[in-house]
């Protein structure tokens, strides 16, 4: 059955995915994904997130969780058949990187595991495709080299659009990349045509005569045909429009890719009835293609506002049903999944917990100095913040002191949030309510530290209580729904 994964690629390419299953994978990783994130919830709330609020502390960052899977790295590398040289190549390149450019190299640490694990799970005869653009093309091209291996490189497609010109002191950057490699064996590939040009037209054009003989090898009358150009075979240089900013099909996703350009990866490196595999799927550009082409798909996101986009459109645009024509998995429904969730995956219950409750959660697995999220809302034309703590263990009345402390040291923040599982003891209450109030510029209060657990947000529905908090367009039913596929 068709899947729609919420969590992390790489636990539930690890844990969810049988190895060599899949026919086609096509991934579109961010970049960055600061900048990605807080576009992408400005103009799924509609509302102004002004550009000096960052939503999202940015995850390329090294740090002591980074240098850890950097240390594993080797170790993932061999066992999916790297070159030794290759591997004395990666840790010599780190090194140097660590120097030279250390977001970067955050940003490979993030994707070689990632890149290893898609490996094993795409078929022999299966085909990759990386979508890139001119920051980190060429790393990704040589990280591709090894991992995938050279001699399976087939093309490096460039597509190229038109959009409106920026002033620069250089040439318009009017181009993507995408990597297309294949699984080692003989592939899945269905030559695609493309229009002819103007005086392979006219050669075309016209009848031509057709001359046959009988059995007897007697000439019969000459029939005359219209003549037919076999078209051309399609070059690594596709003309696909950009989505326009006006255009049904935008759904108000930064990083959103047009169908038709899918469609055409589908139909070239797939046959129908296999399997698509899209790692980052954000508004699920890769899977409505991948459904109207009668492949089936499996999509996966961090952000649940992205699954959530995804499962309204396959409902209400597409009139597919849930849990008969696909499913949705990752996203607690009760206490119980979410005490699961919690247990396998603690970063992933902190982003999920945050996002359930409005909120914007941080991308690091580590907290930004005791932030795990924040929450915004209007007061006046202000916009205010709520900051928000995550415990997925044992709590204390400590813990409630510690985010006061933050609450104080937060210039922006004028009220703090405390997300949990387990029930807060009363002292933890009294600890949260000698903080005080917020009163709004109408007169209302709000206490300053609220605490919510899983239960009271899942079974009894409750959310912190604030002035008119940002909600996205999920939320209140505002999707562009009205686009063709």
């Amino acid at each position: 059955m068709n899947k729609l994964y919420y969590g992390d690629n790489y636990g539930i390419m690890e844990n969810k995915i049988e190895k060599q299953s899949i026919d086609l994978i096509y991934l579109d990783p961010p970049f960055n994904s600061n900048k990605n994130y807080n576009l992408m919830y400005r103009n799924m709330t509609g509302q102004p997130l002004p550009e000096q609020v960052e939503a999202f502390c940015d995850a390329w960052t090294m740090d002591e969780e980074k240098q850890r899977i950097a240390n594993t790295i080797p170790l993932l590398l061999r066992e999916i058949g790297a070159d030794d040289e290759y591997i004395a190549f990666w840790q010599l390149w780190m090194k140097s990187l660590g120097k030279l450019n250390s977001p970067l190299m955050a940003y490979l640490i993030y994707m070689v595991p990632r890149l290893c694990r898609m490996k094993g799970i795409l078929k022999p005869t299966g085909s990759i495709y990386l979508h890139c653009d001119s920051t980190a093309s060429h790393y990704l091209k040589i990280m591709m080299d090894g991992i995938f291996g050279h001699k399976n490189f087939q093309n490096e497609i460039i597509w190229s659009y038109n959009r409106w010109p920026a002033k620069s002191n250089r040439f318009q950057r009017m181009h993507d990349t995408i990597l297309f490699y294949t699984g080692g064996g003989k592939n899945t590939f269905n030559l695609q045509y493309q229009e002819p040009t103007g005086s392979s037209k006219k050669r075309w054009a016209g009848k031509q005569q057709k001359v046959t003989f009988d059995i007897e090898g007697n000439r019969l009358p000459t029939i005359e045909m219209e003549k037919k150009s076999p078209g051309v075979p399609m070059n690594d240089v596709w003309q696909i429009p950009i989505i326009a900013p006006s255009a049904k099909e935008r759904l108000g996703y930064p990083t959103q890719k047009p169908i038709a350009l899918l469609k055409r990866i589908i139909l070239a490196s797939s046959n129908p009835g296999d399997v698509v595999f899209d790692p980052f799927c954000g508004c699920g550009t890769t899977i409505f293609a991948a459904q109207a082409l009668d492949r089936k798909w499996i999509g996966c996101d961090i952000a649940i506002l992205a699954i959530r986009l995804v499962r309204d459109i396959l409902q209400e645009k597409l009139a597919l049903s849930e849990g008969r024509d696909f499913v949705v998995d990752g996203i607690p429904s009760s206490v119980e999944s979410a005490i699961e969730l919690a247990e396998h995956d603690r970063f992933q219950f902190q982003h999920w917990i945050v996002e359930r409750v409005k909120g914007f959660p941080m991308l690091k697995k580590t907290a930004d100095k005791g932030i795990d999220g924040r929450l915004y809302f209007y007061e006046k034309e202000e916009l205010c913040e709520m900051v928000l703590s995550v415990k997925s263990g044992s709590i204390k009345p400590a813990d409630v002191r510690d985010l006061r402390g933050v609450l104080e040291r937060e210039g922006t923040a004028k009220m703090a949030g405390f997300l949990c599982i387990k029930p807060p003891t009363k002292a933890m209450r009294q600890e949260a309510a000698s903080a005080g109030l917020y009163t709004d510029h109408l007169g209302n209060s709000y206490p300053r530290i609220q605490i919510l657990t899983v239960q009271e947000i899942i079974e009894d529905k409750k959310f912190f209580n604030t002035p008119a908090a940002l909600r996205s367009r999920v939320d209140t039913g505002q999707l562009a729904l009205g686009w063709d596929w």
